[in-house]
């Protein structure tokens, strides 16, 4: 992420589900990401947006969204942290856990109805 903490806000507050990955350039495993994060990113197209923060120039998203290590995923909706986890996943581990807490979050919304 390049822009604001104002701009991280406004991107995560949109209807469409974000991944946002934490990551450090100086971290090998989270080097090892980018090329199933590309897939990921392609496979899902417009569904789920995908944001790269880099947690050492951005401080402020890391202290406030409790990032104690690299790599660390959280997927939001509507400003609402879905799911979180820290840690190397697999590509299949990734997209597994966001289809669960996707499909999670689509039965909250019909319970709601």
């Amino acid at each position: 992420m390049s822009g604001t903490m104002s701009e991280f806000k406004e991107i995560i507050r949109g209807e469409i589900p974000v991944l946002v990955e934490f990551y450090a350039d100086w971290y090998t495993p989270c080097k090892e990401t980018l090329s199933y994060l590309d897939e990921l990113k392609q496979e899902y197209g417009c569904t789920v947006r995908f944001l790269k923060v880099n947690a050492d120039n951005n401080q402020d998203a890391t202290a406030k969204y409790k990032v104690l290590g690299v790599p660390s995923f959280l997927l939001f909706k509507e400003g609402q942290i879905l799911w979180r986890t820290q840690g190397v996943l697999s590509r299949f581990e990734l997209k597994q856990a966001i289809e669960v807490a996707l499909l999670e979050e689509e039965q909250r919304q019909e319970l709601d109805k």
